[in-house]
C-alpha cells in the first residue's frame, strides 16, 4: 500500500513542473523556486523507488527504513509550501489566459502531491508500529527536529538576498543564530539515522537538552533583534510596506523585500515555539530520569 503511493507522487510532481517549465519570464523567481521543489521531489522519489525495487537498501550506511519516512515528511511540507507560496504570491497576479490556467493546475497538483506524501507518512508509521520497527520520526523529538530544520531552511530561502541583513551587525547575528541552531538539529537527525546517539561522550539526553536550551536562548535574541532592526525606524528599519519600491508593483515575479523581512520574523517566532516544545520534552525526560530513547507518538 505505501509503495503504491509513489506512482501518484511521481505523476503529480512531474505534471506540476512540466506545466510551468516553459512559461519563461512569466514563471518568475517564485515559479523557479517552486519548480525546483517539484523537480527535487520527483527525482528523490524516483531514486528511493529504484533503490527499493532493486533491493539496494543494505548498501547504504544508514538504517534505510528511516530514510523514506523522513523524506516523505519533508516532501509533504515542501509541496504544501510550494502550493501556498506560488498561489498567493504569484498566480493571483498573473493575467487571465493559458499561462494562468497552467499555473493554477500546477499548484493544484502540488497540493495533491502533498496529500499523497502525507498519506505515505501515515502509512509507514502504521506499518512500523505493526512490525515494531523503531522509527525516529515517529517520536516527538524526531518530528520536532524535522520541523525545526524545515523552518530553518525556509528562513534561509528568504535570506538569499544579502541586502536584508549585511547593513546591520545585529541582523548578521540573527543569520548566525539560524545557522548555529540548524547544524545541531540536522546532526541530531543524522546521528539517529546512523544509530550513533550512544557514541557521544555524554548522555544523549543531556546533550539534547543542553543544545535545545542553547537554541531557545539564541532564537529569543533573534526574535528581538530581527523585528527591532527591520521594522523600527529608530534602528534604521522600515515599518511600512510602501517604503520599498519593489513592493508597490501589482505583478511581482518575486517576493518583495518587506514581505521577506516579515516572513523571516514570523518564521523565527514559529521556530522558537517549536524549540520551546522540544525543550519542554527533553526537560520532562531529564526530570523523570528516563533514558535517551524517545517514546513513539
Amino acid at each position: 500500500m505505501c509503495y503504491l503511493l509513489r506512482l501518484p507522487q511521481l505523476f503529480c510532481t512531474c505534471v506540476a513542473f512540466s506545466l510551468v517549465v516553459d512559461m519563461g519570464i512569466l514563471r518568475g523567481a517564485v515559479g523557479n523556486w517552486s519548480m525546483f521543489i517539484w523537480c527535487f521531489c520527483f527525482a528523490t522519489t524516483l531514486i528511493i523507488s529504484i533503490v527499493e525495487l532493486c533491493k539496494f537498501q543494505s548498501r547504504f550506511p544508514f538504517f534505510w527504513y528511516n530514510i523514506p519516512v523522513i523524506y516523505a515528511c519533508y516532501a509533504a511540507l515542501l509541496c504544501l509550501l510550494a502550493f501556498i507560496i506560488y498561489a498567493t504570491t504569484h498566480v493571483r497576479f498573473l493575467p487571465y489566459g493559458p499561462y494562468r490556467d497552467r499555473a493554477i493546475m500546477a499548484t493544484a497538483f502540488s497540493c495533491i502531491a502533498s496529500v499523497f506524501y502525507a498519506m505515505e507518512v501515515a502509512c509507514l508509521w502504521q506499518y512500523y508500529e505493526l512490525k515494531e520497527i523503531p522509527c525516529y520520526v515517529h517520536t516527538m523529538p524526531g518530528l520536532l527536529k524535522v520541523l525545526e530544520t524545515f523552518v530553518a531552511c525556509l528562513i534561509f530561502s528568504f535570506l538569499s538576498h544579502t541586502s536584508l541583513y549585511l547593513h546591520q551587525p545585529a541582523l548578521e547575528w540573527c543569520v548566525a543564530v539560524y545557522s548555529i541552531c540548524f547544524i545541531p538539529a540536522a546532526l541530531a537527525i543524522l546521528w539517529n539515522l546512523a544509530g550513533w546517539e550512544y557514541r557521544l561522550p555524554v548522555s544523549f539526553l543531556i546533550f539534547q537538552f543542553l543544545l535545545t536550551l542553547l537554541s531557545v536562548l539564541l532564537y529569543v535574541s533573534a526574535l528581538v533583534f530581527w523585528p527591532l532592526y527591520q521594522f523600527n525606524e529608530k534602528f534604521g528599519g522600515h515599518p511600512q510596506r510602501s517604503d520599498y519600491m519593489d513592493c508597490i508593483d501589482g505583478l511581482t515575479y518575486y517576493i518583495c523585500t518587506w514581505n521577506e523581512e516579515l516572513a523571516v520574523a514570523v518564521l523565527t517566532a514559529l521556530n522558537l515555539l517549536i524549540y520551546v516544545a522540544d525543550l519542554v520534552y527533553w526537560a520532562r525526560q531529564f526530570s523523570v530520569g528516563t533514558p535517551g530513547t524517545p517514546d513513539p507518538l
